[in-house]
């Protein structure tokens, strides 16, 4: 190294001294993730390789460290089809936990509504439409739940599970309907969002969804 060199070796050295050690080993984030400025960008639909493109249980840990990396988001943008169930209502409990704002920039549908419901100010863009529909459960994913937890539970029968599964399914329709409303959602809305059947969607109008406090401009301590 020539002495010509050395003032900009060392301005250097100090540059990256200066640096939080965070951002010196931050790790690529994973495909469904990207930073915008202020917002985290959580996009299932986008080009995905080896991992599956939709809302996932690993998603959740990858929220919680990302968030922790990068304390000036202060919005979600969703673009999803849905996914896991407990994965969704997980990463509301984030969101929440956050105080962050949602939006959607394409569609949000099923699991996903969960995590925008999260939100405290939750905007759509011109041209995005959020989807509802019933949950549902896979067959063989049925059968495979019951042959895993049939001696925990004591079912001697597949009518005991059966009749297990009737009861925790009134259940689950009672803690979704009360996470609804308690987000600001208009209860006899609510209650429309279960009429549809899994294999469809039903995307409400953006008045309607203004109407049944989905979508909302203010965050509620903004009012």
């Amino acid at each position: 190294m020539n002495r010509s060199s050395l003032p900009i070796f060392s301005l250097l050295c100090l540059v990256m001294l200066a640096l939080p050690l965070h951002l010196l080993a931050r790790e690529p984030l994973p495909q469904k993730f990207r930073i915008d400025g202020e917002a985290l960008v959580f996009d299932t639909e986008t080009d995905i390789t080896g991992a599956a493109s939709e809302i996932t249980p690993e998603d959740i840990d990858a929220f919680r460290s990302i968030l922790a990396d990068n304390p000036q988001v202060t919005e979600v943008r969703l673009n999803s089809g849905g996914g896991s169930v407990y994965a969704g209502a997980e990463i509301a409990w984030i969101v929440m936990d956050h105080g962050l704002n949602t939006s959607v920039d394409g569609e949000c549908v099923s699991a996903c509504v969960d995590i925008f419901l999260a939100g405290q100010r939750r905007r759509m863009m011109l041209g995005s439409k959020i989807g509802f529909h019933q949950r549902s459960w896979a067959p063989e994913a049925v059968q495979s739940y019951y042959r895993e937890w049939r001696d925990d539970e004591d079912w001697a029968t597949p009518f005991e599970f059966g009749s297990w599964i009737y009861q925790d399914t009134q259940e689950e329709i009672y803690e979704q309907l009360t996470y609804l409303v308690s987000r600001g959602v208009d209860p006899a809305f609510a209650i429309e969002t279960m009429r549809v059947r899994p294999n469809a969607e039903w995307y409400p109008s953006r008045l309607r969804l203004v109407a049944a406090g989905v979508l909302r401009e203010q965050a509620p301590q903004d009012q």
